[in-house]
């Protein structure tokens, strides 16, 4: 069996060291993401923020983030990845130091946006320069390896970051935690990371960055109101309207001679079809999050602090898996290993189906660890197979793909997978309710049936349901996407 990973000049030591300074960065902006919500109640009380702008506060960093990916992917191969890097990591440390010292609302709102579309130009450039240091496939995939579990790390420790910085200092310190780590990129870059552009790639095409983000602005944004509030015109109009700039985009990348997006990366078998089964299961795994995540707080009424603890077994077992993926894929191959990271994801998911209203913690926590060290095996190869598959000029173009996959697995993991269970919950509950706000939501009913404990268990049972339903048809999906992976990578070699 093939592995799919060729074998090439080995990296050295600057490599690694190299390899040490970007895995920072997916450090620093996975703790950035998650440190946030903890700083949220402090600086909302100090800038007087309202409820609206407490969620711009929060989401317009990952609009920022998903609308610039693929545009700050493509600039990096036509100016240079590390120079992108270098840019990206003197906008984050000002941006950082101006997010700080905001003085009301609508400057953190602003620095937030900086802050986004400088992480965007961080991200594709230093997984695209991780393509161009390792020519060895095997030491490519086990340095992505790393990178992602510096990520999963980052997540795993954000809310204990947060929690201490919040204990001894103000909530300024959140931002500019990321200040050191981006004076690192710029004193190493020049000395330990290559620089790489297309000589090839033309001029970036203005129209086809406005039309890039025309087309995910508003789709992210309808995703996340559906989450928040359910379907509704407002939200349905701006899905349908990023998705009609979308079908612009597509056509305008087909007549340029050199266009932002290179569509003919979608001509490799490989490329596509791993990329859709990462974003799938992404899909899945993030709209089951959202349920057993709810499920521990309303349900099993646990307080947030129990809840984000009963959570780390499942950040631990991510993290080894994504560690061990590229080694097992050298010993039976990098189909086999994803489609069984996807089998081993379904039997946890499997567990979710299982799950009672009544003391099911244990049962929910067993099946997410088990759904996540299965998803991160392939999360931890096939970013590798993706890598490999682009040629090396448009690898910033093939890593913004995966990054920008990655934010809407989750925004329509949320959306979708959120509709369905709440759509399960509320067909679960009887027709007359004692108190009618019950009907809109778990959390709903939690806080209007207090005094009302049938009521409560009613609610508990539907949703549990509700889960149970998602559940069910993650499993099929993760069992669908084994097969896929087993019919479809295993006769391609992953540099196609």
């Amino acid at each position: 069996m093939n592995t799919g990973l060729k074998t090439g000049t080995l990296a050295g030591r600057r490599e690694w060291m190299g390899l040490a300074v970007l895995a920072s960065v997916a450090l620093l902006l996975s703790v950035d993401g998650s440190v946030l919500y903890l700083a949220l109640p402090q600086l909302t009380a100090d800038l007087g923020a309202g409820a609206a702008e407490q969620l711009w506060i929060v989401d317009i960093y990952s609009f920022m983030l998903a609308g610039f990916l693929v545009s700050m992917g493509t600039l990096g191969d036509r100016i240079g990845r590390r120079r992108l890097l270098t840019i990206g990591a003197a906008a984050f440390g000002a941006a950082s130091v101006l997010a700080a010292f905001s003085v009301n609302a609508e400057m953190l709102i602003a620095t937030r946006a900086l802050l986004g579309i400088a992480g965007a130009a961080l991200m594709p450039s230093s997984l695209a320069l991780i393509r161009n240091m390792f020519h060895d496939g095997k030491q490519m995939a086990t340095a992505i390896g790393l990178w992602y579990a510096c990520f999963m790390v980052g997540m795993a420790i954000g809310p204990l970051v947060g929690g201490l910085l919040m204990e001894h200092f103000w909530w300024g310190s959140a931002f500019l935690m990321g200040v050191p780590f981006m004076v690192l990129v710029l004193v190493a870059a020049r000395s330990l990371l290559p620089e790489y552009r297309d000589p090839g790639a033309g001029r970036l095409d203005l129209v086809s960055v406005a039309l890039s983000l025309a087309t995910i602005l508003p789709v992210i944004y309808g995703l996340k109101e559906v989450a928040r509030s359910g379907w509704h015109p407002v939200s349905v109009a701006a899905v349908v309207a990023g998705l009609a700039c979308g079908v612009v985009f597509i056509r305008r990348q087909r007549r340029l001679v050199n266009p932002m997006l290179d569509l003919r990366l979608f001509g490799n078998r490989t490329f596509t079809a791993t990329l859709g089964i990462m974003l799938l299961g992404g899909i899945v795994m993030s709209g089951t999050t959202l349920m057993t995540t709810q499920y521990l707080q309303t349900v099993e009424a646990l307080s947030p602090l129990q809840a984000g603890l009963w959570l780390v077994p499942q950040n631990i077992a991510m993290i080894a898996a994504l560690t061990l993926a590229p080694a097992l894929a050298r010993r039976i191959g990098t189909a086999y290993v994803m489609a069984a990271g996807l089998a081993l994801g379904a039997v946890g998911l499997f567990l979710h189906t299982q799950v009672p209203s009544v003391g099911g913690t244990g049962l929910v926590v067993a099946g997410l660890v088990v759904a996540c060290a299965g998803i991160a095996l392939p999360m931890g190869v096939g970013n590798g197979v993706i890598m490999m598959a682009a040629p090396p000029e448009k690898a910033g173009s093939a890593a913004s793909l995966t990054e920008t996959g990655g934010e809407f697995g989750v925004a329509v993991g949320v959306a979708v997978m959120g509709s369905l269970g709440t759509a399960v919950y509320r067909g679960q509950l009887p027709e007359h309710l004692p108190v009618e706000a019950a009907r809109e939501s778990i959390t709903a009913a939690v806080t209007a049936a207090k005094d009302l404990p049938d009521l409560l268990d009613l609610a508990r049972a539907a949703f549990t349901t509700g889960l149970n339903t998602v559940a069910a048809l993650s499993t099929v999906v993760f069992l669908a996407l084994a097969v896929v992976t087993i019919v479809v990578l295993r006769r391609h070699d992953a540099t196609a």
